[in-house]
């Protein structure tokens, strides 16, 4: 692994790690969990609703040079916000499916109808550090001139957190997020790393991210009988390393265990190549 961070917050008990937290990754599909507090709050200041139908368009303008690009359909996860270019979806179903089925079309649709400036707006005025929101997803002109999404394990936590305590906006409007965002398809990352019997009674609210360099995942544990914990796993490697999955779910193990209480604490600060692991007070 040529690079790896991760951070956990616990409600049950304040506890609070880092390893490489406040390190930048490209962003990946973590970003779109930025994106939907950016609809949100969009819907909170009455622009629109969720219910509001929008245009299903595959162009979008480059954030390099303004020239138009479009998602490539097969590179993108889900088929059926493709299969209604021309028609029209609803701001919640579209939001569903940026995040469930980590639609790259329905990201850019929700991107452009709120703006970027607006999102890193929400994002400063939220006071969420370690996250940066520069651009739309497959827009490789921008990809080349190093204009890219970027976070840090530490501002995917200030995020979960921000969500999970309903301090963004109404709590309802938490609520509908952390639903949203319980509804991921992609369980590789967090939830594999629990153990089996638990996995069936937990909940996890997530977002995953995965290029071709790097598998990130990052969100919220819910576990009975517990107050949830926040955790965020970034990872970077060679595109001929296909062990980040792998990674990150061990890392979640580690850190199931260690929150459970079967794991002592050196442990946990061993984590990422042997290295000491650094408290966030």
């Amino acid at each position: 692994m040529d690079k790896l961070a991760a951070a956990f917050f616990d409600y049950e008990n304040g506890e609070q790690w880092g390893y490489q937290a406040e390190e930048w990754f490209h962003a990946a599909s973590t970003i779109k969990v930025a994106v939907l507090l950016a609809v949100f709050g969009a819907v909170e200041e009455r622009r629109f609703t969720l219910r509001s139908r929008l245009h299903v368009r595959n162009r979008f303008l480059s954030a390099a040079d303004g020239r138009p690009y479009h998602v490539e359909s097969a590179r993108d996860s889900n088929s059926t916000v493709q299969a209604a270019i021309g028609k029209t979806m609803t701001i919640g179903e579209l939001a569903h499916h940026m995040i469930a089925t980590s639609s790259n079309l329905a990201t850019n649709l929700l991107l452009d109808l709120v703006g970027v400036a607006y999102g890193r707006c929400m994002l400063e005025r939220l006071h969420v550090e370690g996250i940066e929101l520069r651009r739309g997803v497959e827009d490789e002109r921008a990809f080349e001139a190093n204009i890219n999404n970027r976070v840090t394990a530490n501002g995917l936590i200030r995020l979960s957190r921000l969500i999970q305590e309903g301090r963004a906006f109404a709590p309802e409007a938490s609520e509908k997020m952390l639903e949203i965002l319980h509804q991921q398809e992609f369980k590789s990352g967090i939830p594999a790393g629990l153990p089996g019997p638990v996995r069936a009674d937990a909940r996890v609210a997530h977002k995953t991210g995965e290029i071709s360099t790097v598998a990130h995942d990052a969100g919220l544990v819910f576990l009975p009988e517990r107050k949830p914990y926040a955790l965020a796993i970034l990872t970077q490697s060679s595109p001929q390393n296909n062990r980040a999955r792998d990674v990150v779910s061990r890392i979640s193990k580690v850190i199931y265990e260690h929150l459970t209480g079967s794991m002592c604490r050196s442990e946990v600060s061993g984590l990422g190549n042997g290295g000491q692991g650094k408290r966030n007070e």
